[in-house]
């Protein structure tokens, strides 16, 4: 298996996993405030990373050279995360998941002006097909709100979050000294929890730990073990052998994961003509796919 094909797999575990936040953190935003909870999964998954990296490929005093670059990621990537659950307070899953979904277009520029990474013209429009399926999906299908630019407050707050989740992804590969993807991924997950702490210290302190319901404790160990620990992982590994504009393209899958979410959960799923905003979704996937594909053969 090729190296993009690894970075390839490692996405769309990615995209599968970090649906289950949406979904999960829709039911425990408004039980606990965002900061707080992502201080603690923060910390979890500060603890998961590091135990795994210190038993695999160590944590070597080599990797803390330039520590500013963990605290900038950290604070980038914590930013987004907190960002996330504040716009879930009022957001549906699926909409911010649709939200989620811009982030491959304004990863995209990103990427050219800090690495010069080249769009395709074939990549442009599988972009524009993705970015009008997420709008279709945010504005509900309803057309008089889409003239009207009629957003939710939560996906607002939630774009803010994504558009700092894009420019996360090419300064990855921007400050990465040749750290291992599970040593890089520890620093920054020490950073986002030293970020998390200092925003929500308050919050913090404040909360009443013992009487939050069971469902903030299932998402809070979800988030930090599936979609902080794992993904952070999954994330570094395939920003290092993908551009960062098809590293992103996954999140196109998002939305589809995020209704099996929501039908396991019992929540239903949405009218059939939100669905088609999904399904331009999953177009613009495979478009980069294919764009992929044939990249690869015209380097052969």
């Amino acid at each position: 298996m090729t190296q993009a094909l690894r970075g390839h797999l490692a996405m769309l575990c990615f995209s599968a996993l970090v649906a289950g936040s949406f979904s999960l953190g829709s039911l425990a935003a408004n039980h606990l405030a965002p900061a707080a909870l992502n201080a603690l999964r923060f910390a979890i998954a500060a603890g998961v990373v590091g135990m795994v990296a210190l038993f695999t490929v160590g944590l070597p005093r080599s990797m803390w050279q330039a520590p500013w670059r963990y605290l900038a990621l950290g604070g980038i990537f914590a930013s987004y995360f907190i960002l996330m659950f504040e716009g879930l307070k009022t957001a549906p899953p699926v909409s911010a998941a649709a939200v989620f979904t811009l982030t491959p277009i304004m990863s995209g520029l990103a990427g050219y002006i800090m690495l010069r990474q080249i769009m395709t013209r074939h990549m442009a429009v599988a972009l524009l097909i993705g970015g009008i399926g997420a709008l279709w999906v945010i504005f509900r299908a309803d057309i008089q709100a889409l003239l009207g630019f009629e957003v939710g407050r939560g996906e607002m707050i939630y774009l803010l979050g994504c558009a700092a989740h894009a420019v996360y992804t090419p300064m990855v590969r921007l400050l990465n000294r040749g750290e291992a993807a599970i040593q890089f991924t520890f620093g920054v997950t020490v950073a986002c929890c030293l970020v998390a702490v200092i925003w929500g210290w308050q919050d913090i302190v404040t909360t009443d730990w013992t009487a939050l319901p069971q469902i903030v404790w299932v998402t809070i160990l979800y988030v930090a073990i599936f979609a902080s620990a794992a993904t952070f992982v999954l994330l570094q590994f395939a920003t290092l052998r993908l551009p960062s504009a098809k590293v992103m393209a996954y999140t196109y899958l998002v939305p589809s994961w995020v209704l099996f979410w929501e039908v396991a959960l019992g929540h239903g799923v949405p009218q059939a003509l939100v669905m088609g905003g999904v399904a331009l979704t999953i177009v613009a996937l495979l478009m980069l796919l294919k764009d992929e594909e044939a990249a690869t053969a015209k380097a052969a």
